[in-house]
């Protein structure tokens, strides 16, 4: 069978095969070009991401994150202490100063805590606390450092800090080490310890601590404590005005009001000695009365006596609130007629 022919056009040209697409067939046509479109649109979307711009924020791994359960966040073992120390600087609580240091972003809040953030893109970054504000290290009349302790656990102990301060042009967190495993040290810049006498105790204290401190003072100058009894001395006035806190043994003590070798007064002292007395004689009578010779040192026995009687005169002198033959040792801080 021959093929069909075309009909010509006007002037010679033979017209094309008249064949329209069904109407189906271009609405696919129509959808292809559309889904083309949007592939290009993200491949192009993948090519820039490259180009992002990388906030470098720590990832708290929700430690920090606002947007979940208080729990999830950093949780404090304990309270911080109270304030304490020179009241001028007083004026830095509330406030925070942060360091950066490689990877990690420090951050100092005073007579708060001390924290730590990793600032990487770790899933688990590390986001934590290295201290609790606890107490003032103290050292020749000196306010020499805070320290920051109870942080977060650490093996088998609390990550502490302990926080320099030295003088400087502002306020700013210079400095962070980790002189041994969690435990950190930061200098911290302030024109407010810049004055001499900025750093003080005595001026912190309470005219009744000061004049016990005066006390301690006369006491060891008639040499009638030791350097180590002293120092009690001034432990317990620095944790009665708060500037150190007391140990967990020292509370329990004090709890169970159990029986000490110190005597805070003369009269218990003297009282005590002739109690001590009586037993030692009837241990030398006992001696006697098996033959056993006891040989005694009287001049000991003496100077003993002498000794407690020269501690009674000289208590009794800084008790009645004699100054006229006081005679202070050291730098007690600003001492004037009024105190």
């Amino acid at each position: 069978m021959a093929p069909r022919s075309v009909a010509p056009r006007r002037g010679g040209a033979a017209a094309p095969w008249p064949r329209a697409l069904p109407f189906p067939a271009e609405e696919a046509m129509a959808a292809a070009r559309l889904l083309l479109a949007a592939l290009g649109a993200a491949l192009g979307l993948f090519a820039s991401a490259g180009k992002m711009k990388v906030v470098e924020e720590p990832n708290t791994f929700g430690l920090n994150n606002p947007f979940l359960p208080q729990t999830n966040r950093l949780q404090p073992k304990t309270s911080p202490s109270a304030i304490s120390g020179p009241a001028h600087l007083f004026r830095l609580a509330g406030k925070c100063f942060s360091f950066v240091e490689s990877t990690y972003k420090y951050e100092f809040c005073p007579f708060h805590n001390v924290t730590q953030h990793e600032q990487t893109f770790r899933w688990n970054a590390y986001s934590g606390i290295l201290g609790i504000w606890h107490e003032w290290e103290i050292d020749n009349n000196t306010f020499v450092g805070m320290w920051m302790r109870e942080g977060d656990s650490c093996e088998t102990k609390s990550r502490q800090t302990k926080v320099h301060l030295v003088c400087g042009k502002s306020n700013k967190l210079a400095y962070v080490s980790e002189p041994s495993t969690c435990v950190y040290s930061l200098t911290f810049e302030t024109p407010l310890v810049c004055h001499p006498h900025s750093l003080l105790v005595y001026p912190t204290l309470t005219e009744a601590l000061q004049r016990k401190w005066d006390e301690a003072e006369q006491l060891l100058y008639d040499e009638l404590i030791t350097d180590q009894g002293y120092k009690k001395i001034l432990k317990e006035i620095f944790e009665e005005a708060g500037l150190l806190k007391a140990t967990e043994e020292k509370e329990v003590e004090k709890q169970s009001k159990k029986i000490s070798l110190e005597f805070e007064t003369v009269e218990k002292c003297s009282k005590e000695y002739k109690q001590l007395s009586k037993e030692i004689k009837k241990l030398k009578d006992l001696l006697s009365q098996h033959g056993i010779t006891y040989k005694g040192n009287f001049a000991e026995n003496t100077s003993v006596e002498h000794g407690s009687h020269k501690l009674a005169t000289a208590v009794t002198t800084v008790f009645n609130g004699s100054k006229d033959d006081e005679h202070l040792r050291g730098d007690t801080g600003i001492w004037n007629a009024t105190v």
